[in-house]
């Protein structure tokens, strides 16, 4: 029988990420991980400005829930961060079709920065068992998108002040948020079969 052992304290996170992918078929993870990064550029091009706010109302949050808790944290974790990568290196995957790192120092890279922390959230939820039910799946969603919101809240707060950020940047998305999180706890099994059919 084979011992598996706990990994040491010296290795690094890169490191444990990658023994945790290289785990299973590197190739099928990197279609996965790139897949999830196309769908997250996808739900950024539905974009609706808001006239007061500096933010547009997108169907990313949605995308990143339903990224993380499907693919799990490190694999939901990745394809943000991909995506993320994507947009820095000039492809036009960020809302209303933009791209470039000067994005990243805009009004929205608070949200854009806490995706990944998101995703990550999104995924341990699933994983412990919180998305067994919709009464503790509906709460754990919301989690997950409350650090979204409080990446963006406090970028937004360092240039127009904390009650201004709230005001223009999470209160015209609180509603909408509510609806978020009910589509990702009913679309969430259906996800989830579609990745664990690709033997995911």
């Amino acid at each position: 029988m084979t011992e598996v052992t706990a990994p040491s304290r010296t290795t690094t996170l890169p490191a444990f990420v990658a023994e945790r992918i290289a785990g299973e078929s590197l190739l099928r993870n990197a279609i996965v991980i790139f897949s999830g990064s196309l769908l997250l550029a996808l739900s950024a091009q539905v974009a609706i400005p808001i006239p007061f706010s500096p933010v547009p109302l997108t169907l990313q949050p949605l995308a990143v829930l339903l990224l993380g808790a499907a693919l799990g944290p490190v694999r939901g974790c990745a394809a943000v961060v991909l995506y993320l990568l994507e947009g820095m290196s000039g492809l036009p995957v960020f809302a209303q079709g933009r791209g470039g790192i000067a994005v990243l120092a805009g009004p929205t890279a608070g949200y854009l920065l806490a995706f990944p922390f998101a995703a990550w959230i999104a995924g341990w939820v699933a994983r412990s068992g919180w998305t067994r039910r919709p009464i503790t799946t509906i709460p754990g969603m919301a989690m997950a998108l409350a650090v979204i919101h409080l990446g963006g809240w406090s970028w937004l707060a360092m240039t127009i002040g904390a009650e201004a950020a709230f005001v223009t940047g999470v209160a015209p998305f609180l509603v909408n948020d509510v609806v978020k999180v009910l589509v990702a706890a009913l679309l969430l099994p259906a996800a989830e079969a579609l990745v664990a059919r690709f033997g995911a």
